[in-house]
């Protein structure tokens, strides 16, 4: 079986932190919990819509929606072929669901901010049980814009 490659906009470091505990279901009635819960719903928002423009197949113009830390990090053309390239043998969605969304200020390899740190389980048509994480970071005017994309 051919394993999916990742897919990083950000440093290569930030695969291993999806993988940390500390990003991991936070206690819900944590004071933590509490001040993150406001920004999940926006993130998550945004991390559906920048999903949809790459189901469309549309690599190029989800670079031209990422976050400006993410368009440093690979060029608009590079990103076109790698998310075409990892998404196309995949098929189309079948189905996606959010298994988590969690909260941070800190992620390796990214300036200091606010990241929600989001995965999903998705089938594909031609491959089930892939963990999909998209990480939105809030922008100074407000809005969230992806930073990350991986696939497992």
């Amino acid at each position: 079986m051919k394993a999916i490659a990742a897919i990083v906009f950000s440093a290569a470091a930030a695969a291993a932190t999806f993988a940390s505990p500390a990003l991991h279901a936070q206690d819900a009635a944590s004071p933590a919990a509490a001040q993150a819960a406001p920004q999940i719903a926006p993130a998550s928002e945004a991390a559906t819509r920048w999903l949809a423009v790459m189901d469309a197949g549309k690599a190029a113009e989800a670079w031209d929606a990422g976050a400006p830390v993410m368009q440093s990090a690979i060029t608009r053309d590079m990103w076109n072929k790698v998310g075409t390239d990892a998404r196309a043998p995949l098929g189309a969605v079948k189905s996606r669901k959010q298994t988590s969304a969690n909260f941070t200020k800190t992620l390796p390899g990214v300036p200091e901010g606010e990241y929600v740190v989001i995965q999903y389980a998705t089938d594909f048509a031609n491959r089930a049980g892939v963990t999909e994480t998209v990480v939105p970071m809030r922008l100074p005017d407000g809005s969230w814009k992806v930073t990350t994309y991986l696939i497992r």
